[in-house]
């Protein structure tokens, strides 16, 4: 059977059973006997027969497949994160398909009406934000939609982000309490929630401290625009003593710049802290101080919230916000010698 289409029909024929038996072998969470999943299995391997998953979720409007919408991976926050997420759901008999979007809304649109286009069971928008007429028909559709690491004002849906305006308050309080008082801001993208809210922390806790406030510019998350938004922020009189940078991603690039460029010293001339903790920020060449969001709880809680979804029908949407620690290494930290 080499050159011909190997059907269900040939496996049940090959092990003896009926054709329902192969479909609930090859179904998650359907039941079968031991022996019925050895003989098909067997059959299966002997005839070269994988179930075709996205026709059957054309024919029954169901599968198991969750649709993941990604802006960039440039930030090495997500393809870690995604991974964790990936295997999360294969645990639960579920597979990811991943799609790459823009922060322009029309595309993520599109993107997402191609999505479901494959009859998926969820969808997952890391770091993008959905119009509200695609949230209302996801709803409409009975599809739970999930924010990862991105929150937006809409009731209809659930988010799961790290507690941004939390870890930006600690790390004003914590340069505050190491002494410095001509404070520094390189800001995200301004559209992403992300950004507002560690802002927000940033400057309730330098307001609730110093009269001098902090100096801004602007880095979109992106490294050019974070190169552009340092040598900015350092052409103005009064240069801050320490900066926070509003993700990992930019702060290598602020790090980079301020040495060999402005031909500064980290951390003796300027503390420098991000907010992620990808595994570059431990490297020994930066050694970021850094927000650790807490990518393993995230992923667990987003899992969770499809899940419940899925197996209840409609619920309450949910926002949970995790709170991670401020990691403490050497670019703010002098050592007792410098």
């Amino acid at each position: 059977m080499a050159n011909e289409k190997v059907t269900s029909q040939d496996v049940a024929k090959r092990a003896g059973v009926s054709q329902s038996a192969v479909s609930r072998v090859f179904t998650p969470g359907a039941s079968a006997s031991k022996t019925t999943i050895e003989k098909v299995k067997k059959a299966a391997d002997e005839l070269g027969y994988r179930p075709n998953v996205l026709a059957r979720s054309l024919i029954t409007g169901k599968s198991r497949i969750i649709g993941l919408v990604v802006a960039y991976l440039e930030n090495h926050f997500y393809p870690d994160a995604l991974e964790k997420l990936s295997k999360a759901l294969q645990q639960r008999g579920y597979h990811v398909l991943i799609f790459m979007a823009s922060n322009n809304s029309d595309n993520i649109d599109e993107v997402v009406e191609e999505i479901l286009d494959y009859q998926v069971a969820g969808i997952v928008a890391a770091s993008v934000a959905l119009s509200s007429e695609l949230a209302e028909r996801c709803q409409a559709a009975g599809i739970p939609v999930v924010l990862f690491n991105r929150s937006q004002d809409d009731d209809r849906l659930s988010a799961v982000t790290s507690d941004n305006f939390a870890g930006g308050r600690k790390v004003a309080e914590y340069l505050i309490e190491q002494g410095h008082t001509r404070l520094g801001y390189i800001a995200g993208w301004e559209g992403a929630s992300t950004q507002r809210d560690r802002e927000m922390g940033f400057k309730s806790g330098v307001d609730a401290h110093l009269k001098t406030g902090y100096a801004r510019a602007v880095g979109n998350y992106l490294q050019e625009d974070a190169r552009a938004a340092t040598l900015e922020l350092f052409s103005r009189p009064g240069r801050p003593t320490a900066v926070f940078v509003a993700n990992d991603h930019m702060a290598f690039i602020v790090m980079d710049v301020i040495r060999h460029e402005l031909g500064l010293r980290v951390p003796q001339d300027v503390a420098v802290i991000g907010y992620d903790d990808v595994p570059m920020a431990s490297w020994p060449s930066y050694d970021l101080t850094t927000v650790r969001q807490p990518a393993n709880r995230m992923v667990a809680e987003t899992v969770n919230i499809l899940m419940n979804t899925l197996k209840h029908g409609a619920t309450e949407p949910k926002r949970v916000a995790i709170d991670g620690p401020l990691v403490v290494r050497g670019s703010s930290k002098l050592n007792k010698d410098d």
